[in-house]
């Protein structure tokens, strides 16, 4: 009897994980399409590591889809956001203002948010930054990072207020299933501490 109960309550378990599973990856696929509507005030670029002070290629990408929005949203200002982790010469944030400046973006209009090793600590001290200059606390954001990435981080966003729109970069093909499987625990994880 006892037996029969636990594999009852396994069977229950494996399907709640399974059911679960399938709509949020659901999810991420399709919240990882660009938004063709938006009305931002800024465009923020979510940091993803460097190899010593050399943009990463997932890095690289998010940095390249940031100068298409820029070339379409001349006025838009920058926010790049991203800390110094183990590895890196520099925060991510300060390479990333680098590359965009060599690439003839007017520095004037990039602000760096260089304390974050998160995502919630990007969108956190991003809304910081900007409440501290306009005192608003609903800002229209185009944010950009990876199309896996891109759910998880709208809701985090929208969560802490933002207006949130998605611009996704590419994830390399032979890496993409690694990273998908691995944000279905980071949106449970999300959903349930990211405040």
């Amino acid at each position: 009897m006892r037996r029969r109960f636990i594999s009852k309550v396994i069977k229950i378990i494996v399907l709640i994980l399974i059911v679960s599973f399938i709509i949020i990856e659901g999810l991420i696929i399709i919240h990882g399409q660009e938004d063709k509507k938006y009305d931002a005030e800024y465009l923020v670029v979510l940091g993803s590591g460097l190899w010593g002070d050399v943009l990463s290629p997932t890095l690289l990408d998010r940095m390249n889809k940031s100068l298409e929005f820029i070339k379409n949203n001349p006025d838009t200002k920058i926010i790049v956001s991203g800390g110094q982790g183990r590895g890196e010469n520099m925060p991510e944030s300060q390479a990333m203002r680098d590359y965009l400046v060599l690439n003839g973006v007017d520095e004037n209009k990039i602000i760096q948010e260089d304390k974050s090793t998160s995502t919630i600590e990007n969108l956190k001290f991003t809304k910081q930054i900007l409440e501290n200059l306009d005192g608003k606390n609903n800002h229209k954001i185009m944010i950009v990072t990876n199309e896996f990435h891109l759910f998880r981080s709208k809701f985090i966003a929208k969560r802490l207020g933002f207006i949130a729109y998605g611009m996704p970069s590419k994830t390399i093909t032979h890496i993409a299933p690694k990273y998908f499987i691995r944000e279905y625990f980071a949106v449970i994880k999300s959903f349930i501490f990211d405040r």
